[in-house]
């Protein structure tokens, strides 16, 4: 991996982000993309406390895109699903992530606890083949689905003050015409 596959989301304005990316991670790829789905588009601060309880079990990721076998778990039911999973291992490695790129942001000067998670993008990364020997003299392929993780974080932009002359008085005129073709 050369470049950010989201870099186009910097492009325009690059010191109000920080990045963070790690190559052939050691975890499953099915894993870590339901891991960074579940954390996507939260503050930091709650990424954090989320991940940490999924690592002791108080929360669970939902499985929604890779769920085939998937046992199904009450704590899903906040998640409007049945089906999830607490993947430790990916969760370790996303921490150790959003840690990299809380500093990466830190040394931009960013304002650390305003921190948002704005993308995360989890490709897969070539397997790491193995065998394992198997009854009567076979061979099977025992491979590992490694993945390659971004991470994006931005301080929350500020918000425009709504125009006072909106077409408000647009939508009201037509409802009184409404009213006035109901009466007639």
């Amino acid at each position: 991996m050369v470049r950010y596959a989201s870099a186009h989301i910097a492009a325009a304005n690059p010191e109000k982000f920080a990045k963070a990316r790690g190559e052939y991670v050691r975890t499953h790829f099915k894993n870590m993309r339901e891991v960074a789905a579940a954390v996507s588009g939260m503050p930091l601060s709650k990424a954090y406390t989320y991940l940490g309880d999924v690592q002791e079990h108080k929360q669970i990721i939902p499985f929604r895109r890779f769920a085939g076998g998937i046992g199904r778990a009450s704590q899903a039911k906040q998640f409007k699903t049945t089906k999830g999973r607490w993947p430790v291992k990916s969760v370790q490695f996303l921490l150790r992530l959003l840690k990299n790129a809380e500093s990466n942001a830190d040394s931009k000067d960013l304002a650390v606890d305003e921190l948002i998670i704005k993308n995360i993008v989890v490709n897969q990364a070539p397997k790491t083949r193995r065998r394992t020997y198997r009854a009567h003299g076979r061979i099977n392929p025992y491979q590992g689905h490694p993945c390659h993780i971004e991470i994006f974080l931005s301080v929350p932009s500020a918000e425009v003050a709504r125009a006072k002359d909106l077409d408000v008085t647009a939508s009201s005129s037509k409802k009184g015409k409404k009213v006035a073709a109901i009466e007639a």
